[in-house]
């Protein structure tokens, strides 16, 4: 089943969820060794990376909204699920959503501002700019720490349900019954 029902997440938002977690997990690990590295030599490669995968997570997030605002439904939350874990289980998703579009407008910022692009993605030995030099680098690396710390709570809350409240909540979010 491509959409949503009552019980369960639908094939689309399945493969979303999971492309986008797995991209993300790619974004952090390349945006924090680019941001550590001082050789451009060792800093350009990550970045390539960083800034393809950060594209296609924004085209994720975008084309998400739109599924969920237009095409699909969420499912009821879990039996017995305390109201106060459903409107933290919200805010996180919300937070998610805006660090990410957050982190998107400010990568964008810092590639017009600096003129880094031909650097990143031209040939070899291009000199980079002082990503520090540009003030959307500050959301940009505060927001990859929140990233960070959003998705260990959410994976964390999702174990916690999954081994200690065993109510079904991870499977929800997988393909099959």
């Amino acid at each position: 089943m491509l959409k949503s029902n009552r019980d369960r997440y639908g094939a689309v938002a399945v493969s979303i969820h999971w492309l986008t977690a797995i991209l993300i997990l790619v974004l952090l690990g390349s945006g924090f060794q680019a941001a550590n590295a001082v050789d451009a030599a060792v800093k350009t490669p990550f970045l390539r990376v960083h800034i393809s995968v950060a594209i296609v997570v924004l085209v994720l997030t975008v084309f998400r909204i739109v599924w969920w605002w237009l095409f699909d439904l969420k499912p009821l939350p879990v039996e017995g699920s305390p109201a106060w874990q459903e409107r933290i289980a919200s805010w996180v998703h919300l937070g998610f959503y805006i660090v990410v579009l957050g982190m998107a407008a400010s990568g964008i910022g810092m590639m017009i501002l600096s003129g880094a692009a031909p650097a990143v993605f031209g040939p070899p030995g291009a000199a980079l700019p002082n990503f520090t030099d540009y003030p959307p680098r500050v959301p940009h690396g505060l927001g990859g720490r929140l990233l960070a710390r959003l998705l260990a709570f959410h994976a964390g809350a999702a174990l916690y349900h999954h081994f200690i409240r065993r109510d079904g909540l991870l499977r929800r979010m997988w393909y099959g019954r």
